[in-house]
């Protein structure tokens, strides 16, 4: 009786050690999976939340490393030599003083780089290109484009690489962008990252290092800062294509930049790789657009208030003057919407419009052929 129960028991422990290997196994595996969960108190468990959120800040920060390593070869410094003389030796020799006023990046292996068309906007004096490494190159042809805040520098520089061109309509609010540029002119290849904070802005923005301002439109917003010497820059986004290119903030902004959406560029840049030009329609005005709500304050159409004409210009020749709205132009109404740049960019030279003028009170409708910009 005393072996069986013996016997009994010994039993009894075999299984239940069974039991706890087998239980022990399943349990490594559901944690193995991820498929066994603590329910801890409150305050408890959050080494994993944290490592979780470790993790996605590194990739972060390592994609925008990675962009900066990539595209910073690309981007150079844009300066100016200007001649001094001592006011107070007149008999002294004239010295050469170089700075840097803004940025640029190069857009083809062929040597040709892209700025803002007022960092080097005086054909009356001589620039130069700088790379990262500070090797000097040498500038052999500018093209300034007479409807858009950009220009076209080609160098002596045929082992420059250059920079992926993305595609700016798909540009989505809120995602990241990262600006590289001479920040003040002195600080080169400053690096700032923030996110698109707005599409189809209008702005009037400025340069102080050179008193060009103009009224730009359709342009990015971004909270990257963008500094006095990052005009010209690129603009990327987190894989290393650029989307815009820099232009100086408005006056007075914090936390406010701007840069002209890649599109608008490419098509420039292609032409002018191609053949070495780039033929331009011209209309020859400088404008504003009279929003409705500054139309019905002032009892005046919307349209295009005339601010300038430039002299020899289609609008000249047609009799267009400052102070007259242009209300239409091919049947399309100007507002802020629809704006006459996008329109004439749309067409070619020798191209005829029909333009609708509010002069006074009075409608006059005029034919306007556009003529080639001139080359500067």
């Amino acid at each position: 009786m005393v072996e069986y129960e013996a016997m009994e028991t010994s039993r009894r422990g075999i299984v239940v050690l069974l039991v706890i290997l087998v239980l022990g196994f399943v349990g490594v595996r559901l944690f193995q999976t991820g498929n066994f969960k603590f329910n801890l108190p409150q305050g408890l468990g959050t080494t994993n939340t944290i490592s979780n959120e470790t993790r996605t800040l590194v990739k972060e920060e390592n994609a925008v490393i990675e962009t900066v390593k990539n595209t910073s070869d690309s981007v150079i410094a844009i300066g100016v030599t200007q001649r001094f003389i001592n006011p107070f030796d007149p008999f002294s020799a004239p010295r050469s003083q170089q700075s840097t006023i803004g940025t640029g990046f190069v857009v083809s292996d062929k040597g040709i780089i892209i700025t803002n068309r007022h960092v080097v906007a005086d054909p009356n004096v001589k620039y130069s290109v700088v790379t990262k490494d500070g090797k000097k190159l040498e500038v052999t042809k500018i093209y300034r484009d007479p409807n858009l805040d950009l220009a076209l520098v080609a160098v002596n520089g045929s082992e420059l690489k250059h920079l992926n061109l993305g595609d700016s309509s798909k540009l989505q609010v809120g995602q990241t962008t990262i600006a590289i540029g001479n920040a003040l002119g002195r600080f080169s290849n400053t690096v700032t990252t923030g996110v698109v904070s707005g599409l189809g802005r209008t702005v009037g923005a400025g340069d102080p290092f050179t008193g060009e301002a103009e009224l730009l439109d359709n342009l990015i917003q971004t909270d990257a800062a963008i500094n006095p010497g990052n005009s010209g820059g690129p603009l990327l986004n987190s894989v290393g294509e650029v989307i815009g290119v820099n232009v100086a903030t408005t006056e007075g902004a914090q936390n406010i930049g701007f840069a002209i959406p890649i599109n608008a560029v490419k098509a420039i840049v292609d032409e002018f790789v191609t053949t070495g030009t780039i033929s331009r329609p011209f209309l020859g005005i400088r404008y504003r657009v009279i929003t409705r709500d500054l139309a019905i304050l002032n009892e005046l159409p919307q349209g295009a208030y005339i601010q300038e004409v430039v002299p020899g210009s289609p609008a000249e020749k047609a009799g267009i003057d400052v102070g007259n709205i242009i209300t239409k132009l091919d049947g399309q109404m100007i507002n802020t919407d629809t704006k006459i740049s996008d329109i004439i960019q749309k067409k070619k030279v020798g191209d005829k419009v029909s333009i609708e003028i509010w002069i006074d009170g009075q409608t006059k409708n005029i034919d306007v052929t556009l003529e080639e910009a001139t080359q500067q």
